[in-house]
């Protein structure tokens, strides 16, 4: 009888394991259920002038970022609201469900990748670029080596400008704040994603004609995707699904070229590759 009793013990709390063990799996990615019982997807975005800014009119956020994060909504057929988000908080935001996902600048790391779940689609491959005054003498990342170097506080390029090139950081709460540190002699070069150099070297206004971005190559060109919390596999699946899409239709590129950012040659493999597909299996259909 106590033989009888013991296995009826252990059978009893092996199947309480099971049964949370399920009902764990049922509510893991509480995500997407609370997405579509609210009827409206949260993005995190940041507003650096690159990638999205406030309208002066309607001081509501517009951009690349904030129209990425609109498609969204709209495949999910759910509302769209945006929240500004900056690289120091940004991933605090999405880990205390702020946010319930991120198009925030921040492409892959590997270091990302522990703390985060995210669509494994990449919607475009950025890597970095440095600012830097036309007079300084920088021609190349090894120019950097023991010198100061601006960057937004959590950048990506932190790791590669100190291991590789031997810089000494300055970390800034975003691009805008690099960029006047460095007009204001605190560092000798500013890093940040290419798309932000080359628009403000590019602009009308003249406010940079005094700088150049000399570098011949990018610092680690890397998967830019859209971040949600850890574990969120149902999200993760759906938004994959949207940006495949985007690459399909050509979205991403027309979205680009309408922010005066010219897609990268990455971006244009990945619509060659999934408008391809798509072709095929629509042949396959009529067949």
């Amino acid at each position: 009888m106590m033989h009888r009793s013991r296995s009826r013990a252990r059978l009893n709390a092996f199947l309480t394991f099971v049964l949370a063990a399920v009902a764990g799996s049922a509510h893991a990615d509480a995500t997407l259920d609370r997405i579509k019982s609210r009827g409206v997807l949260v993005v995190g975005v940041v507003l650096d002038g690159t990638y999205g800014s406030l309208d002066p009119v309607t001081r509501q956020p517009v951009g690349y970022n904030v129209e990425l994060g609109q498609s969204l909504a709209q495949h999910l057929g759910v509302k769209f609201e945006a929240v500004e988000v900056t690289p120091p908080n940004r991933v605090q935001f999405l880990q205390q469900g702020k946010v319930d996902a991120l198009i925030a600048s921040m492409q892959y790391t590997k270091e990302r990748d522990e703390i985060l779940s995210y669509a494994p689609t990449p919607f475009e491959e950025i890597g970095g670029s440095a600012m830097v005054r036309k007079s300084a003498g920088i021609h190349d990342w090894g120019d950097l080596r023991g010198k100061a170097v601006c960057v937004s506080q959590g950048s990506n390029y932190t790791k590669p400008l100190i291991e590789q090139y031997g810089a000494q950081i300055k970390a800034f709460k975003g691009m805008p704040e690099a960029l006047l540190a460095l007009r204001g002699g605190a560092c000798v070069a500013s890093v940040h994603v290419t798309p932000g150099i080359q628009a403000r070297l590019l602009s009308e206004s003249g406010e940079w004609k005094d700088y150049e971005s000399p570098m011949k190559t990018q610092l680690i060109p890397s998967p830019s995707v859209i971040w949600a919390r850890k574990g969120q596999s149902d999200t993760v699946a759906a938004f994959d699904g949207i940006v495949k899409d985007w690459h399909r239709t050509g979205f991403l590129i027309d979205e680009g070229n309408k922010w005066h950012m010219p897609p990268s040659q990455q971006l244009l493999a990945w619509h060659r590759q999934y408008s391809s597909n798509a072709n095929v299996a629509n042949n396959a259909t009529k067949d």
